[in-house]
């Protein structure tokens, strides 16, 4: 893609209205505009990276052997009456009528909608287990949204629910969840911590929110320092299997939010070079409810015994659209964002920088057709703007690798390669620079 075609408009200055590093640099990096408060069109930039984040939580509930749907964003009041949620959920809901009179709404989560799927569709114990999932837009009237895409109104949720005969293996789907958990937020180049944490509105006496640390957290978090660098499952985990000892090893040393956080046994249980109180974000978070919404919706199966059962519950929530945010929060310097490999809009920034020389315009689509040979999204900055704008335009939008040619490279036969992290710059031939990128990426990608 050349950025003289492309739709990317970047602000130099920060907008005033922008609170948190997340919100400023989207906005500056030309990925969102605010529609109305707390909603947000999604421009190219950031609906690449919102797509990439969506790809790989769905590559990881796929392997977890979670099936997708696709649920409405328009739900029945007549569904939420039957969980006996609908007058209970607080103003954050948006109540709406049809031309009918029929109350609907716009779905802040939808435990009620899959619970009568599965109740009108499964009847036999031997349909069981099923976890199925959904990656849709929700809608939750915050009385003060903020924070961009922190805390908006509108975002996009992957939510998914698991159905099964016996508390048991409700656990194990919980563990299922909690194991593709650790794998996505791995695979988004994010170190999180899992702590227990308060069911709320969703209701159960099992869950576990996903954090990543951050200065601009919203809470306050506590844990053992030995989780932040805890290793990660690896893709061949047989998610059949008793995954009971993954589960027990990150759950077995402290972690808690503040909401369920104990400063007595936190002294107690961790030593005092061991112990991490920091600020978090939440970007995920898994319940084990049993029959909260099953039994008074009626969900139940015939039994092995031909008895009816109610069936066993979970829910499990990740914040698609809060992650993009969530990851620049914790990966950005001053000059802008840092992107993982595995998320970033364009792997490469190709920046050529005397567009309109013919050698040096020859040399850059060369280098642009050997990356995207190599399988790599190049961004081409072949506009008229000088060098020093170019520079910081590449920077603000945090593509891990730049490859920088000007004529006097085009001379020696040479690029200079940044890279966007470190901030190292190397100067080397041009087929050396295109390998060394496309190395450089997938050993980035990797998480195994």
């Amino acid at each position: 893609m050349h950025l003289s075609r492309f739709f990317m408009p970047v602000l130099r200055e920060t907008p005033k209205e922008a609170e948190i590093v997340s919100h400023q640099l989207m906005l500056r990096a030309g990925m969102i505009k605010q529609s109305a408060a707390g909603i947000y069109s999604w421009l190219p930039m950031g609906l690449k990276v919102l797509q990439k984040i969506a790809d790989i939580v769905r590559e990881e509930q796929n392997r977890a052997g979670a099936i997708e749907v696709l649920m409405p964003t328009i739900q029945s009041a007549d569904l939420w009456r039957e969980s006996g949620r609908y007058e209970a959920y607080g103003k954050e809901m948006l109540r709406i009528e049809d031309r009918h009179e029929r109350e609907i709404l716009f779905g802040p989560t939808a435990e009620e909608v899959i619970t009568a799927i599965v109740r009108d569709s499964i009847r036999s114990y031997r349909d069981l287990p099923k976890n199925l999932y959904n990656i849709q837009w929700k809608f939750r009237d915050e009385v003060r949204p903020r924070f961009g895409v922190m805390r908006g109104r509108e975002f996009l949720m992957k939510d998914a629910y698991s159905f099964d005969l016996t508390p048991e293996d409700a656990r194990r789907a919980y563990n299922r969840m909690f194991v593709a958990y650790l794998r996505t937020f791995a695979r988004l180049g994010l170190q999180v911590v899992p702590m227990k944490a308060d069911t709320g509105p969703i209701g159960g006496d099992l869950s576990h929110e996903f954090i990543i640390l951050a200065e601009t957290g919203e809470s306050q978090v506590f844990c053992h320092k030995d989780l932040i660098d805890g290793a990660i499952p690896r893709a061949d985990t047989d998610f059949n299997g008793d995954l009971s000892p993954i589960f027990e090893a990150w759950t077995s040393k402290y972690a808690a939010t503040e909401e369920m956080h104990d400063a007595a046994k936190f002294a107690a249980e961790v030593p005092q070079d061991k112990q991490v109180s920091a600020r978090g974000i939440e970007v995920g978070h898994i319940f084990y409810f049993g029959t909260k919404y099953s039994a008074p919706m009626g969900c139940k199966v015939q039994g092995p015994d031909g008895q009816m059962i109610t069936l066993q519950m979970g829910s499990y929530g990740i914040g698609v659209s809060r992650l993009v945010g969530g990851i620049i929060e914790a990966s950005h310097d001053e000059a802008g964002i840092i992107w993982p490999a595995s998320v970033a809009p364009f792997e490469v920034g190709l920046v050529n920088l005397k567009a309109g020389d013919a050698a040096t315009d020859a040399a850059v689509a060369t280098l642009e057709v050997k990356l995207e040979n190599a399988g790599l999204e190049v961004l081409v900055d072949d506009t008229d703007e000088r060098a020093g704008g170019k520079f910081a335009t590449m920077d603000l939008i945090g593509l891990p690798y730049q490859v920088i040619v000007g004529p006097k490279g085009v001379k020696t036969g040479e690029a200079e390669v940044k890279c966007r992290r470190t901030g190292v710059r190397e100067t080397m031939p041009f087929d050396q620079a295109v390998d060394r990128v496309v190395a450089a990426i997938a050993d980035d990608k990797h998480v195994d």
